[in-house]
């Protein structure tokens, strides 16, 4: 059976990023995660250029951990504020990037 390949996040670009996200998340809310063995098709890409897969958080801020309803699900919501977050941490890792490589 022919699957996906893993989706591994490049250290150098991941160390570059961090900071970015950081930034946009604000203090203490970067949190590393445990690999994860779920597949995805953005690992394709990242075989073939450097990159970095992270996730962001949409659970409701009032729902305990281990609460929210699994992806996929019927009872599956995102917060949008979660939402903005992403856009805000995928801007500030853009802009950021292109700054230090202008070619």
């Amino acid at each position: 059976v022919v699957g996906y390949p893993i989706t591994y996040n490049n250290p150098e670009l991941t160390s570059e990023v961090v900071p970015s996200l950081e930034a946009a998340t604000g203090a203490g809310h970067l949190q590393v995660m445990d690999a994860t063995t779920g597949a995805e098709d953005f690992s394709f890409f990242a075989n073939k250029v450097p990159s970095v897969y992270w996730f962001t958080g949409g659970k409701p801020l009032d729902t305990p951990p281990g609460y929210a309803a699994p992806h996929h699900t019927p009872d599956f919501f995102v917060d949008e504020d979660g939402m903005i977050t992403g856009v805000k941490a995928l801007c500030f890792v853009t802009a950021d990037y292109l700054l230090k490589h202008p070619n």
